[in-house]
């Protein structure tokens, strides 16, 4: 099998252990983005699971129906080819991931929009260091803010490089997400999304500054709104510095 530039594929059967022991996947449907050589789908589907392996490449899709014909014909396993961000889900329960890099994001904003009951996810560490980075701080981001107003999220260990075919230069870390309400009253997810977006794509500037940079996602009217409504001392910040209850405060402002 050939990888990607960013398909690791696990090999280490330690690691593949410990990821499996953190979830009780018995009886229900758990979806893998990435499934690669199918090292992480053997132990989910040997522990009772139903999979939902989505594969983007069809050579990897191919040679997974092939190794997996019996349990695929069984309905154990589920193969789609395409791209997790964007294909269609069929419903599951859980996410248990050795997550491509490059859509580590956009795949961790789409789970969370969709919702599950847990995840067992692999990023690359420097990824999972700003998931769990604490608010209001100069490590928060984008990501920190929508992950934590959305679920709590756990570091669980550390995986080295040499736990991978082909080797990445950078190590990964299994985080546990675990979907909750939002800790302040949100009315718009969306446009929650949207506010923290925008303050963070101008990071370095003021929330001031930031939200008259935005005129052109929530409109003049709002804008001027969103000005005159905020406390002066909450505009004089930057957006790194916000807790979840400003975020809610400015997205709140209608």
């Amino acid at each position: 099998m050939t990888a990607r530039s960013d398909q690791h594929f696990l090999v280490d059967e330690r690691a593949v252990e410990r990821i499996l022991s953190l979830a009780d996947v018995s009886g229900k449907v758990v979806l893998e983005v990435g499934p690669g050589k199918g090292v992480l789908t053997r132990g989910l589907i040997d522990r009772g699971a139903e999979v939902v392996a989505v594969e983007v490449d069809p050579v990897l899709v191919e040679e997974l129906r092939a190794v997996f014909s019996r349990e695929v014909a069984e309905g154990a396993l589920h193969l789609i080819e395409g791209d997790a961000v964007k294909v269609d889900l069929p419903p599951f329960d859980m996410v248990v991931s050795n997550l491509p890099y490059s859509i580590s994001s956009p795949i961790t904003f789409r789970l969370l929009g969709i919702g599950f009951s847990e995840a067992i996810l692999m990023y690359q560490a420097e990824f999972a260091d700003r998931m769990v980075a604490r608010i209001g701080t100069p490590a928060c981001g984008r990501l920190t803010v929508m992950v934590q107003t959305f679920a709590d999220v756990k570091r669980c260990f550390h995986v080295p490089p040499n736990a991978f075919s082909p080797r990445p230069k950078v190590h990964s870390t299994v985080v546990r997400v675990v979907p909750r309400e939002p800790p302040y009253p949100i009315g718009d997810r969306k446009h929650y999304g949207d506010v923290v977006r925008v303050l963070f794509s101008q990071r370095r500037k003021t929330v001031r500054n930031g939200i008259r940079s935005g005129k052109g996602i929530f409109g003049a009217a709002l804008v001027e709104r969103m000005l005159g409504s905020i406390p002066p001392e909450t505009l004089a910040l930057r957006p790194e510095a916000l807790s979840l209850e400003d975020f809610a405060a400015i997205a709140g402002v209608a």
